[in-house]
């Protein structure tokens, strides 16, 4: 099977191995004209989205805790295409959260900011994998939180205690990597931080922090792959590798 692992519950991932193909996706072949014309639509819709390179999965699979896959990058326009077709038997999509805790025990969350794609949504700090998070073409899903995060909201991961645990949701709009980073700083610090670095050249398509102290103060508009990990970070503790 191109995708078989665990869908809708949260499960541990041991090891990862997903390879970067240098060939396009099979998905993209012969699709340019419907990528053109759809990436013309979604252009003025949000004249600010940049074509820019990310990468889409043509297997992902799970087995007794090791996860193995194929990706292939394509253009952001290609990516938009594949997202309105979806469900796409040959063609799904993964990233990575970067679980903040605060010292207080909150989970810090940002909002997406209106000329985005993603106008409004609430979610953890994270973004596409793209070329550069596979280092000798096997993907680093840590280098992509470390990334994002800096690149998003001013947080070096490096001063926060890593779980030593990865774990995956999956679920039909895509499968996320997690793993919880632990703070020496209270959420308003670090949301007050975080505003700070988007009003001083940091990144524009963050609107601000969004503080979570229960499942209750998710937001309407939480992605959808938002309210299990909530869930599950409230009713677990600190795991180990022990």
């Amino acid at each position: 099977m191109k995708f078989d692992l665990p869908r809708d519950r949260i499960f541990q991932i041991d090891e990862i191995d997903v390879r970067l193909d240098p060939g396009p996706h099979p998905f993209m072949q012969g699709a340019e004209a419907a990528v053109a014309a759809r990436w013309q639509i979604e252009k003025e819709a949000k004249p600010a989205l940049f074509d820019g390179e990310v990468v889409l999965l043509s297997r992902l699979e799970w087995d007794a805790g090791k996860l193995s896959g194929t990706c292939h990058a394509v253009r952001y326009s290609q990516f938009l295409y594949w997202r309105s077709r979806r469900p796409v038997e040959s063609a799904e999509h993964a990233y990575a959260h970067p679980i903040l805790v605060s010292a207080d025990n909150a989970l810090v969350a940002i909002r997406m900011a209106a000329h985005t794609f993603n106008a409004g949504q609430v979610y953890f700090a994270s973004g596409s994998f793209e070329p550069v998070d596979f280092p000798g073409g096997r993907v680093d899903v840590d280098l992509n939180m470390r990334r994002e995060a800096m690149e998003e909201i001013g947080v070096d991961l490096d001063d926060c205690v890593a779980e030593p645990l990865l774990f995956g949701l999956s679920r039909k709009e895509g499968t996320v990597f997690f793993r919880r980073y632990f703070s020496s700083l209270t959420a308003e610090e670090l949301a007050r931080n975080i505003r700070h670095h988007s009003e001083h050249g940091g990144d524009d398509e963050i609107e601000g922090a969004v503080i979570l102290r229960s499942p209750a103060d998710l937001p309407d508009r939480a992605a959808g792959q938002m309210p299990p990990l909530v869930e599950w970070h409230f009713s677990n503790g600190p795991v180990s590798e022990d």
